[in-house]
């Protein structure tokens, strides 16, 4: 259920946002612009059905997605980076948020915000979050929406750890994993190796 997106335009755009000299501008388009690429890999089973519409020349029958009905997840608050790429292809998408932190004491996240449409039962979910690093707060993410109604879900990250990989594919094997990059490890303080650095902090320029 995941799946490494290595289109080499995605990896061209990943190896300058891993740079640190990248500027914030430079990195914030960046994001935006692989969040957009990445959607036609997502959205690649997605269902179709045909109608007909009529061109300049003649009429025709031609196919349109089925399910317009998406709502697309940012956790706070480096998935906001990731948002405005999934909108410039689905430019009708809801967008639900969900602001999650972690307990000092217990390590645990910790929800403290969430709003999201009524109807979640009858959307599909883009969950989005740049860094799938030791997991817990996609997991948890997931869980939340899970509780709330949502019957289907996708999750959609930048970079991700072994490590991140594995929590959240134990706890939610039903839902499909999409990646631009898995890298080598964590480091002491779960930053993923070699990664990029704190997502949250150059996308909003706060080191």
């Amino acid at each position: 259920m995941v799946t490494e997106i290595k289109h080499p335009l995605i990896q061209h755009k990943l190896t300058l946002m891993r740079k640190k000299e990248t500027p914030t501008k430079d990195f914030r388009e960046l994001l935006d612009e692989i969040a957009m690429l990445m959607v036609y890999e997502v959205t690649r089973d997605f269902p179709l059905k045909e109608i007909e519409i009529e061109t300049p020349v003649a009429k025709c029958k031609s196919n349109v997605i089925v399910d317009k009905n998406i709502v697309i997840v940012p956790i706070l608050r480096a998935g906001l980076g990731m948002t405005n790429g999934l909108l410039k292809m689905f430019p009708n998408a809801s967008v639900g948020h969900i602001g999650l932190y972690r307990d000092p004491k217990t390590l645990q996240p910790v929800e403290y915000y969430c709003k999201m449409p009524s109807d979640m039962d009858k959307r599909t979910l883009i969950v989005v979050d740049p860094m799938l690093a030791t997991g817990g707060s996609s997991s948890a993410a997931l869980t939340l929406l899970k509780n709330k109604g949502a019957k289907k879900i996708i999750l959609m990250c930048l970079v991700a750890a072994p490590k991140g990989i594995e929590v959240v594919t134990n706890d939610h094997s039903d839902i499909p994993v999409y990646v631009a990059a898995i890298d080598e490890k964590l480091n002491d303080h779960a930053y993923i190796i070699p990664g990029l650095g704190d997502a949250g902090d150059r996308i909003f320029g706060t080191f």
